[in-house]
């Protein structure tokens, strides 16, 4: 799908994190995530409401932190059984695209965390195409904590220099990154945070990204919606399906690609599964 063959739309969630809303209410974020019968509800109705979808979108895409359960820890395996069985509801016409977070491979991941982590998902990095736009997900966690595996790191920094090559190389409409952690929240220099990546790694970054021309990149983790912008580059924070830790409500992001722009909102799963899209997001597609 290296054509261009007009405007499309996918939608974007994060943080279905089954376990974390028990855990988080009870205090204890390391033990108490043993059920976890709401997210469940909740992802079963952000499936529902994208399966309603008119026209469909192009994917769907879960950025990070799949469940709560860390590696290792008790009740990992079944919430992860628990996902892929609402997930499997999905309209088989709407491909599912993950990313890692850093509940699904750890705070610093290894070899055998990510190894495990692919088995049950997928690539931890990875490119597609979709209508002449150049798709790249990223495991963010090697940006954040890569000590117990530098070599995974080097290996997808030569592969992001690459694909940002192939994509300069094919003239692609935009660029557009998912990963799990914001390269920042609302400020480009803003301080070191839990939620952001570090300064320097983040200046790095961004400077790359800008470079090569990407449009947006978008993440989740901070189960809040927040952004800003670098130099024309959009960061794009989504809330979580799952746990809300601010004021906003649990949902999804629309975002709609035309030949322009990339344009985006957010749906509280109720709105986006009983109105559906608004009409000015679906006069855009229209357009040809």
């Amino acid at each position: 799908e290296y054509k261009w063959k007009g405007p499309f739309y996918f939608i974007q969630g994060a943080d279905p994190q089954f376990g974390l809303m028990k855990a988080w209410t009870h205090g204890d974020t390391n033990n108490g995530d043993d059920e976890w019968g709401e997210e469940i509800k909740l992802a079963e109705q952000a499936v529902q409401a994208v399966n309603k979808l008119n026209p469909k979108p192009k994917f769907f895409v879960l950025c990070g932190d799949l469940v709560h359960g860390m590696p290792g820890t008790r009740w990992k395996t079944k919430q992860e059984q628990d996902l892929k069985n609402v997930l499997k509801n999905t309209d088989q016409d709407i491909p599912l695209v993950f990313v890692s977070g850093n509940h699904d491979i750890g705070n610093t991941p290894s070899r055998e965390t990510i190894d495990d982590y692919c088995q049950n998902w997928g690539d931890d990095y990875f490119s597609f195409w979709v209508g002449g736009v150049f798709f790249l997900v990223l495991n963010s966690q090697l940006y954040f904590d890569s000590s117990k595996c530098p070599e995974l790191r080097q290996a997808q920094d030569a592969w992001l220099d690459e694909q940002l090559a192939v994509a300069a190389n094919q003239k692609c409409k935009h660029i557009i990154v998912f990963q799990h952690i914001p390269l920042f929240l609302s400020k480009p220099d803003e301080d070191d945070d839990y939620f952001n990546l570090e300064k320097s790694v983040r200046q790095e970054i961004m400077e790359k990204f800008h470079k090569a021309g990407v449009r947006a990149v978008f993440s989740g983790h901070y189960h809040r919606n927040a952004g800003g912008s670098y130099k024309g580059l959009e960061m794009v924070v989504s809330s979580a399906i799952g746990c809300q830790l601010g004021q906003d409500t649990h949902g999804l992001r629309v975002v709609v690609v035309t030949e322009e722009k990339v344009v985006h909102r957010y749906y509280s799963l109720t709105e986006l599964g009983s109105h559906g899209i608004e009409k000015e997001l679906l006069d855009m597609l229209a357009k040809q």
